[in-house]
C-alpha cells in the first residue's frame, strides 16, 4: 500500500500499479472442485466492470447500501472493492430490505426478494457461469457483467470518512477498513510482498473479511480463499498448503 491509500479502492489502485501480474486471490470450492487464480490485473478488470455496473445500470451512488447475500468466494471479494470503488456501502449479510440494491447467491434469493430496489442474482457457478435460467424479479450478473467498461470512474470522488462497510452489526468507513487491515496483517503472519495467506474463515465476520481479502491486499500479499474446507482432511490440506506456497493460514 501507499500513504496515500484512504480506501479499499486506493489499496487496489496500488497493488495494480505495484506488480499487475502476481496473484491477488486463488479460490478453492471444496465442493465442486473448483479452483480460480486471479492475478492483480485480472480482479481489478473484474471490479471495474462491477462498479460500472452498480453505478450505471443499478443507478447506485453514495450513501446507497448494497445488501451483499454471499459467502466467501472470489465474486463476493470483487463486490466488495466495487463497492469501495462507488462509495456505497457493502452491508454484509445484511438486510434486504433496508437496501437499495440486493446482490444474491442461489441460497439466498428468497431473502433478498425483500429489497424494493435492484436486485443481482450470482449463480457462483465454475468460471462464474450463468444461471441456466435467470431468477425471477433479479438480473443475472453473469450475463451483465462482461459488457461493462474495463475502467472505472466514480462521478462522485469517495470520501473515505464515509460509511463503506457493515459487518456483524460494525459500521466502518473506508479510512477504518484500510487502517484495520493494515493493523491486522502482522498478526496474520503477512509480512509483505511474498506473504500468501490460506483462509477458510467465512466473510461474514471482520476477522474473515481482514483475512480473506482486506489485510492481504494492504500487505502486498495474496489470499488463497477456500469455501467448504472442512470437507478436506488434514493431508489433503498440507497438499494445498504446499503447493500454493502457503506462507500463514486461518482457518
Amino acid at each position: 500500500m501507499n500513504a496515500t491509500d484512504r480506501t479499499p479502492a486506493d489499496l487496489l489502485g496500488s497493488a495494480l500499479a505495484a506488480d499487475p501480474g502476481r496473484p491477488l486471490v486463488t479460490f478453492y470450492d471444496d465442493a465442486t472442485g473448483e479452483r480460480v487464480e486471479l492475478s492483480v490485473a485480472t480482479f481489478a478488470n473484474w471490479v471495474a466492470k462491477t462498479a460500472n455496473l452498480l453505478q450505471g445500470d443499478l443507478a447506485a451512488g453514495p450513501g446507497d447500501r448494497v445488501a451483499l447475500l454471499l459467502p466467501a468466494h472470489w465474486q463476493t471479494a470483487v463486490w466488495l472493492l466495487a463497492c469501495s470503488s462507488v462509495g456505497v456501502i457493502a452491508d454484509v449479510s445484511g438486510d434486504p430490505a433496508a437496501a437499495d440494491v440486493v446482490v444474491s447467491g442461489p441460497d439466498a434469493l428468497d431473502a433478498a426478494r425483500a429489497c424494493r430496489g435492484e436486485r443481482v442474482a450470482l449463480a457462483l457457478r465454475p468460471l462464474g457461469g450463468r444461471f441456466p435460467q435467470p431468477p425471477e424479479g433479479f438480473v443475472d450478473y453473469a450475463v451483465e457483467v462482461p459488457s461493462q467498461g474495463d475502467r472505472f470512474a466514480p462521478f462522485s470522488p469517495v470520501d473515505p470518512e464515509e460509511p463503506a462497510l457493515i459487518v456483524a452489526g460494525a459500521e466502518l468507513t473506508g479510512a477504518e477498513v484500510v487502517e484495520r487491515a493494515v493493523r491486522d496483517a502482522p498478526s496474520l503472519d503477512l509480512t509483505g510482498p511474498g506473504s500468501r495467506l490460506l483462509s477458510g474463515l467465512p466473510y461474514d465476520t471482520w476477522e474473515g473479511l481482514s483475512a480473506g481479502l482486506y489485510a492481504p491486499l494492504a500487505a502486498g500479499g495474496s489470499v488463497v480463499l477456500c469455501r467448504h474446507l472442512e470437507r478436506l482432511d488434514g493431508e489433503a490440506l498440507a497438499r494445498r498448503i504446499e503447493s500454493e506456497r502457503v506462507t500463514a493460514a486461518r482457518h
